[in-house]
């Protein structure tokens, strides 16, 4: 695992060993952020089910603003932590060692979130409705949605848009955007 683009291009990330995280390969990496590379210079970005937070750690490489990384599994947060080192992105990026459906309820909103909760679950679902409900993305926002490619998610009432979905092997990209 690897940071693909920006300031930190080639910096060798920690992995999680634990059997419940699945790290998004370099091929969906690289075709999630071909799908926002416009949208991240000085944005606000949610890393929500961080894992690792080769997400959130990639939108600081290439240009934005802050990270805050949301995830409740211990190893996760340290991981998390190690990787920001390793980067030296200390300075844009904040941890919670929290549940991320909590985390919603109660955070500011952001410019761009990534959803990459465990696949055998359905918290992809249960936190896009969150974060609808709680209207937690900001005008012209987008959120990038990882799951299974058979996952259906729920509709996304107006202002909230599924603008589009990607299909990668069994991975489904979902791109919801905020008029």
């Amino acid at each position: 695992m690897r940071i693909i683009g920006g300031t930190a291009r080639g910096r060798k990330l920690a992995d999680l060993k634990n059997v419940y995280f699945k790290p998004t390969s370099d091929m969906v990496k690289e075709s999630v952020f071909n799908i926002v590379q416009f949208d991240i210079e000085g944005r606000r970005v949610l890393d929500l089910f961080a894992g690792s937070g080769q997400l959130g750690l990639e939108t600081i490489s290439r240009g934005a603003k802050s990270v805050v990384f949301v995830d409740t599994d211990p190893d996760a947060v340290r991981i998390i932590h190690k990787n920001i080192k390793i980067c030296d992105f200390s300075d844009k990026a904040t941890v919670h060692r929290r549940d991320a459906l909590r985390y919603i309820e109660n955070c500011e909103s952001f410019d761009l979130i990534f959803l990459d909760p465990p696949f055998d679950s359905t918290l992809a679902t249960t936190a896009l409705e969150k974060i609808i409900e709680f209207d937690k993305l900001n005008t012209n926002g987008i959120i990038i949605c990882e799951t299974k490619a058979d996952t259906q998610l729920p509709a996304t009432p107006p202002p909230y848009l599924l603008q589009k979905t990607y299909i990668y092997g069994n991975v489904k990209i979902s791109r919801i955007t905020r008029e």
